[in-house]
């Protein structure tokens, strides 16, 4: 038996023949000649004819395709094209998808190809797989086969696009891909049908500009490609998982304490404090356990907010070297059929690394008792003196200033060399050296009224916030 689709009728076969012979058997791609009982041959010019029950009436599908290149214009998501397949040319809204992940599969699908069939030659194994499933190797369009999964997620495309971005634009990428001969690349298509169709899946399907001027000397095939499964708007919209990247940005406000790792013995802080991420009206608790991260890499979770003006409290759990005013970038995704607008992340936290905390700097005491009688502040010229022939230690509070094409910063904020009493006008131009790294930088003044100045490097300074310097004797 045999069922004729277009008519819904069914007839049994009484005879084959093929070149005027009988024929005990065809297959697909023959040339033959069919001869059914009780059936007016004028009831169908051309036609599908299959078994009974596998070719079913689609109201739309998706599709691998690829652009024709010698086609000028643009594919648009949303644009109405001639889609001919099997033995019809209907109108269709197509959309267009998938550049990213399609490069990806063929990729995985190349890598395993490769591996079961080792013994071919490179050249057969590219053949094989450039054909697709019309008939085994009678089609070379160049589509390989693959399977569209449900539940893999997509990146937004507006448009099809004729080349894949530079960064995912290697020359590995492009070979794989035959975009080394000119080929664009390959995209999902969504097909949807203005009027049904009868074809089976795995069909040849061509799309093309036919209302574009004939005379215009320009290619009207706009895309080809084969089906690879059905697609009802009414159920099967929901289920297409396409989503767009969102990013947004926020600073440093404050450091926590400063603690030094134990594995590599780096200062780092395991609490950072941000802002200008988030309003002063936001409702934090819906941003609470997101990944904030760092320009380096560096990932934190989101604790908790910090006061009431849209600042947020961040937690490292191997730490981090941000500074005051870096920025903070909260990276995310949203699903454009996701009626809730969820925030989906695909971050992971890294594993814990511990470390020990690293005291500041004890404050000097501003008057001290010697036999019981209290030192005045008529005795910093006296202590003004001694530093200028003893060798001070300090600490550095804070780096500042700008920052040198090799990543160091030309300022350091110094506490410890200088009492609230003395006059560090006095001393600017006085040599300070960095005792890990033996950097030399001099006094340029003063910086609030504790005691702390501020030394300038001119080649900047790579000893980190915490570290001993020392102030030399005048010379």
């Amino acid at each position: 038996m045999v069922e004729f689709p277009t008519l819904a009728t069914q007839k049994k076969i009484k005879g084959l023949q093929m070149f005027r012979r009988k024929a005990n058997i065809i297959q697909q791609g023959d040339r033959a000649g069919i001869c059914v009982s009780n059936f007016d041959a004028k009831l169908m010019e051309r036609g599908v004819i299959a078994s009974p029950g596998t070719v079913k009436l689609i109201r739309g599908a998706i599709a691998v395709v690829r652009k024709v290149r010698f086609f000028k214009g643009a594919l648009h998501s949303g644009a109405k094209f001639h889609i001919s397949v099997g033995h019809t040319t209907v109108m269709a809204t197509v959309s267009f998808w998938g550049a990213r992940e399609i490069a990806e599969q063929a990729d995985r699908a190349l890598e395993t190809f490769e591996a079961e069939t080792s013994s071919l030659n490179k050249k057969s194994q590219q053949l094989t797989l450039g054909n697709s499933s019309l008939g085994g190797s009678a089609d070379l369009a160049g589509l390989p086969r693959l399977k569209f999964d449900w539940n893999q997620d997509f990146l937004h495309q507006d448009d099809y696009l004729d080349t894949l971005p530079q960064h995912e634009n290697n020359s590995e990428t492009k070979q794989k891909h035959g975009e080394d001969n000119g080929l664009p690349p390959l995209h999902w298509a969504r097909l949807e049908f203005l009027t049904p169709v009868y074809c089976p899946m795995d069909s040849l399907v061509i799309g093309s500009r036919l209302d574009t001027e004939v005379n215009a000397n320009a290619c009207r095939l706009a895309f080809s490609g084969r089906l690879v499964a059905r697609y009802d708007a009414k159920t099967d919209d929901k289920r297409l998982r396409t989503y767009t990247k969102k990013e947004r940005v926020g600073t440093v406000c404050r450091l926590g304490d400063p603690y030094r790792r134990n594995d590599d013995n780096q200062l780092v802080r395991y609490e950072v404090f941000g802002s200008d991420l988030f309003k002063k009206e936001t409702n934090m608790s819906q941003f609470v356990g997101l990944f904030v991260e760092t320009d380096k890499g560096d990932i934190g979770c989101i604790q908790s907010s910090f006061g009431t003006s849209g600042k947020f409290r961040v937690h490292f759990p191997s730490g981090t070297d941000v500074r005051e005013g870096d920025p903070l970038y909260l990276r995310f995704k949203r699903y454009a059929n996701d009626p809730r607008k969820a925030i989906h992340q695909d971050i992971r936290l890294p594993p814990s690394r511990a470390g020990y905390r690293v005291d500041p700097p004890a404050k000097k005491k501003k008057n001290k008792q010697k036999n019981g009688v209290h030192l005045e502040a008529s005795n910093s010229e006296s202590t003004s003196e001694s530093h200028k022939t003893e060798v001070v230690f300090g600490d550095i509070e804070k780096l500042k200033g700008d920052v040198l094409a090799n990543g160091k910063y030309t300022v350091a904020i110094v506490s410890g060399l200088f009492s609230m009493e003395d006059d560090i006008s006095k001393h600017k131009g006085r040599k300070v050296v960095s005792v890990t790294t033996e950097e030399v930088g001099v006094i340029n003044g003063s910086f609030g009224k504790m005691g702390k100045c501020k030394v300038s490097f001119k080649d900047g300074i790579s000893a980190e916030e915490g570290s001993r310097v020392k102030m030399l004797a005048f010379s």
